[in-house]
């Protein structure tokens, strides 16, 4: 069996879970909490770094910090996943989706002026795959009508955009450590944010609307409610774990990065044949080989294709089902313009195995197995 996945262990997350317990603090904020958020501040070159619970609730903290409130509007690609929608709903907003771009599956950044209105309060760009959106683009709509950027970089750590890391570019980033994700922590998260004036309200609003943050500090005497919050920090074995992880972000990535080409390479007679299409990396990006995905002539060639795979125990999926088709996306939304790609590609797309663990010769047998696909010979 070549599972689709498996969470990345690198053999010093034991040893950090370890110290953790001999330490005794196992609540937030505890020392390896502080060892990833430095780690991450240098790493990626932004001047605040907020481990979450979760890449959701970093979303959820983004909405409350950018103000958002009932009847405002939020732009998004519908091809992403329940969070990026569900944190600006939990806070009032109509969503408003846009069609995506179908050579990377991000947001269509030529769309989303002609979706802007009076009530739109923010831009929400999802670096699909951990390729990078068009932030140029996406930034100066933003300047022009005064709205805030969200980056939905669950899928986009350690990957970037003209030199600058995913998540640093807008007014905030959300990152994933998910264990699907490249880099774990069982299930977690990231807030990033460059403009240091947003600091004490992250903190208070993570620490369940209480300056604790600044009692463990030794700046206040006591810490008492100063405003709303809820519990967004996480335990320090899952930052422990995390630790190990970040320490080894170098080998992980060239890892994730050689696997990727191997796929590619192993396929690409078959994209230059029409049979499927492999992903694309615009010039201005550098990712982070986060999945491997191949797109099928439509939805019933990957019905076929998938079960073919399984038949030999090899497990792939596909992805989203845009949000604007589901019942809580017409209750919460609207599409702004004409969806042509965002259906019709999703319905192509299937993903491939791609963990740190995966070996090359697990691969091999992937590819081996595409390519003896009845439909390709």
């Amino acid at each position: 069996m070549i599972e689709f996945n498996r969470a990345p262990h690198v053999g010093t997350e034991e040893l950090y879970i370890k110290q953790a317990i001999e330490g005794g603090k196992l609540c937030g904020d505890g020392p390896f909490t502080k060892k990833c958020s430095a780690w991450m501040k240098e790493h990626f070159q932004s001047q605040a770094a907020l481990l979450t619970t979760s890449c959701t609730h970093a979303l959820e903290m983004s909405a409350f910090l950018c103000g958002i409130r009932p009847g405002d509007e939020v732009i998004m690609p519908s091809y992403t996943f329940v969070s990026t929608a569900n944190a600006f709903v939990l806070q009032g907003a109509k969503i408003v989706f846009v069609d995506i771009r179908p050579d990377t599956m991000n947001i269509d950044e030529t769309k989303i002026e002609a979706a802007v209105t009076e009530r739109t309060k923010a831009i929400v760009p999802v670096h699909y795959a951990g390729v990078a959106c068009e932030m140029d683009t996406i930034m100066d709509i933003a300047r022009r009508h005064s709205l805030k950027v969200v980056e939905d970089a669950a899928q986009g750590v350690n990957a970037w955009y003209k030199g600058r890391a995913l998540g640093t570019i807008g007014d905030f980033g959300c990152y994933s450590f998910h264990e699907t994700k490249n880099y774990t922590m069982g299930e977690g998260g990231a807030l990033l944010f460059q403009d240091e004036a947003y600091l004490e309200r992250a903190e208070i609003l993570r620490e369940k609307g209480t300056n604790r943050s600044k009692f463990f500090r030794g700046q206040v005497d006591k810490y008492t409610w100063m405003d709303y919050g809820s519990s967004y920090l996480p335990g320090e074995l899952n930052a422990a774990y995390l630790y190990g992880q970040l320490e080894a972000c170098g080998q992980i990535n060239e890892k994730r990065l050689r696997l990727w080409k191997q796929y590619y390479q192993g396929l690409e007679d078959l994209k230059e044949a029409g049979l499927l299409e492999l992903p694309t990396i615009p010039e201005y990006a550098v990712h982070n080989a986060h999945m491997f995905y191949i797109k099928v002539r439509d939805l019933e060639q990957r019905t076929r294709l998938i079960g073919w795979l399984k038949e030999a125990g090899i497990l792939s999926v596909f992805h989203y089902i845009p949000l604007h088709s589901a019942p809580a996306g017409r209750k919460f939304g609207r599409f702004s313009g004409e969806d042509v790609y965002t259906t019709r590609e999703s319905e192509r797309l299937m993903r491939l195995p791609m963990f740190y663990n995966l070996s090359e010769e697990a691969v091999d047998t992937v590819v081996r197995r595409i390519r003896e696909f009845p439909e390709f010979c």
